[in-house]
């Protein structure tokens, strides 16, 4: 343990009851009660003549974090990642879920009721086009799956000689007793200072978009993009600055608006109605079918937009025009503002986690818990979010906390249940990250408890070669994601290592800290463009004893030929400003320039942060965990 004289020393404590702490620790997973739902839901399937139900996890909006009344995959299967889907027959009940949540969905299902299936290489499309038989009938909820996924399963089923039944009634919802209300929660406007666009001029920039696609009107369904053209954010969902609604943006006239005036103060409303005309969700149907009358050419994005909506204007009248949602890039795309913001936000986070991490290796080992780290953490993100001017708006995720071999759970969440000791001789993975009203955070460190192991410590380096690679990667036009994810992978494979998640994934500005379209992963086909933010972390996680991701966020930088080169390169910028543990890296695995810039980063680390940090305490520790390393 790193230990140091201390002066007037920020010590976490457990928060006041005034203080309201943004992580929970229930448990949210209730695997006993898998058998008696599904018996219920079967019934249900039988009255409605389907043999086989889907149960995403999903809302209307396609919404990757879901409202509480969303959650039916969690509360029929006992299953709380934010990926899967249940295929439920007479006979059987099967769950697919990724590659980051293999273990956690066979610890929160019950065995005898679930099959776990891989939503990758098998999705439920696939199973049913193996297994369905003549005549059966599929039974979805319109409004849960996208054009995309619905035209996938009518070929499916098509090919089956089986039928595909869209029930407007959720059969989940049917059985449930205690369907949870829809969030009302408050809508606030984004100032343009941190927006770093008007909306007036945002809708103009969409408008364009789809009059070049060839349509009048789009439709957009998914919130993020919603509360960016809008320069507003809500709290309906958990952590995620969102608020529900849909809207129709036409290429003349002013946008409409399907939103609740209950989540609108005064304020925000009299600035909503200078840009759009408002009407309730309860009229979004009518709104579909007045813009269908118009015999109108519609924009949609099959990938995000539910099957349900474009039935209904099709039905009206209306001629689709499927397309990419036209804000998804722009807003991936972040502007000066938004840059400014995250290298902001970046650098208070950064001070927050030096005192986080600075308290932690005080602390004796086997004397905290999960929580206890947890919630430390999140105090130290709101106190020095407060001293700096700056308040918490939110964290950005439930944290990953995992000690030992719960850090081999990729997106493992504590909770009362499952909290474990952090004890000697393990590795602590930390995965956190926080909204601040300049920008979104993301980071991952992992902390040796005591002596670190020399397998621990090589597997470490291994990850961190991959972090290195990508960090350093020049990359020209119209490189994707797919194309240097096996940078990061490189080292892993050689030693016969791998990890089962993609690279990195795109962060919002104050908004998702999962955002698409970018990503760096096997499946990552967009394009990088300049302006983009993406994480990037590599891991290793070995069951049952522990896991290992170092996680950076980096903002693709615009093209410049390097001296003596003749192409135009893009790279990246590294934004998050942390130390990564000096106790875990095998010098003797890396090699001259993954040295070079290990080094220069702590460098910037330490130049960067320590004007933001008063105790002198956190000032040595930096300074020590930022030391430059040799051979």
């Amino acid at each position: 343990m790193i230990r140091f004289q201390r002066h007037h020393r920020f010590r976490p404590t457990v928060p006041v009851e005034s203080v309201k702490m943004f992580q929970k620790f229930s448990e949210k997973s209730d695997p006993s009660a898998g058998e008696a739902r599904v018996t219920a839901l079967r019934a249900r399937m039988h009255e409605e003549g389907v043999d086989v139900y889907l149960v995403p996890h999903a809302d209307e909006h396609q919404n990757e974090y879901l409202p509480e009344r969303a959650e039916r995959l969690a509360w029929l299967t006992g299953f709380t990642g934010s990926a899967g889907t249940a295929l439920i027959l007479a006979d059987a009940a099967h769950v697919f879920t990724d590659g980051r949540y293999t273990l956690q969905v066979r610890s929160q299902t019950d065995p005898a009721v679930f099959t776990p299936q891989d939503l990758v290489a098998n999705p439920p499309s696939g199973w049913l086009a193996d297994n369905l038989k003549p005549g059966m009938r599929v039974g979805f909820d319109p409004w849960l799956h996208t054009v995309a996924e619905a035209r996938r399963l009518a070929e499916v089923c098509g090919d089956r000689q089986a039928e595909l039944i869209a029930i407007d009634r959720n059969l989940v919802d049917a059985i449930r007793n205690d369907v949870p209300p829809l969030p009302l929660e408050p809508v606030a406007i984004h100032p343009l200072e941190f927006a770093g666009e008007t909306p007036r001029d945002k809708i103009g920039r969409i408008a364009d978009t789809v009059k070049e696609k060839g349509a009048e009107a789009v439709v957009l369904t998914d919130p993020a993009s919603i509360c960016w053209l809008l320069n507003v954010r809500g709290q309906d969902v958990a952590h995620t600055p969102l608020t529900l609604a849909f809207a129709i943006v036409p290429t003349k006239g002013e946008p409409t608006l399907f939103i609740d005036k209950r989540k609108l103060p005064v304020r925000t409303e009299a600035y909503l109605t200078q840009l759009a005309t408002l009407r309730p969700p309860s009229e979004f149907d009518d709104g579909l079918r007045e813009l269908g009358a118009t015999r109108a050419l519609i924009m949609i994005d099959p990938a995000l937009t539910a099957h349900k909506i474009t039935e209904e204007l099709r039905h009206a009248g209306a001629t689709l025009v499927e397309a990419g949602d036209p804000v998804r890039l722009p807003r991936a795309r972040k502007n000066a503002a938004e840059q400014t913001g995250a290298r902001n936000a970046q650098r208070r986070d950064g001070a927050a986690m030096a005192a986080f991490l600075c308290w932690l290796d005080e602390q004796e080992p086997g004397s905290l818990d999960e929580i206890a780290v947890v919630t430390a953490l999140e105090e130290c993100r709101r106190a020095t979010g407060k001293r700096l001017g700056f308040d918490l708006a939110e964290i950005s995720f439930d944290t990953i906390c995992g000690a030992g071999p719960n850090g081999a759970i990729v997106h493992y969440r504590v909770t009362e249940k499952t909290n474990r000791k952090v004890d000697a001789g393990e590795l602590l993975l930390v995965d956190s990250g926080a909204q601040y009203h300049d920008g979104t955070t993301d980071i991952t460190r992992v902390i040796p408890i005591a002596e670190p192991t020399a397998e621990y410590r090589s597997h470490f380096t291994l990850v961190l070669k991959g972090m290195i690679a990508i960090s350093l990667a020049r990359f020209p036009a119209g490189t994707r994601g797919v194309d240097i994810d096996i940078l990061a992978r490189k080292a892993l494979w050689q030693a016969g290592l791998d990890y089962a998640h993609g690279t990195g994934h795109g962060v919002g500005s104050f908004l998702g800290v999962h955002e698409g379209p970018q990503s760096i992963s096997k499946r990552g086909m967009q394009e990088l463009l300049p302006g983009m933010i993406v994480s990037n972390e590599p891991g290793y996680y070995k069951a049952g004893s522990h896991g290992i991701r170092i996680e950076n966020l980096v903002l693709v930088r615009p093209a410049e030929i390097p001296e003596g080169g003749e192409i135009a390169m893009h790279g990246f910028e590294t934004l998050t400003l942390c130390p990564i543990d000096r106790r875990l890296i095998d010098v003797a695995l890396l090699d001259e320039t993954e040295l070079d810039w290990l080094n220069a980063y702590h460098t910037r680390v330490r130049e960067e942060v320590s004007p933001l940090i008063e105790d002198e305490g956190v000032t040595g520790w930096l300074e020590k965990m930022t030391e430059p390393l040799s051979r």
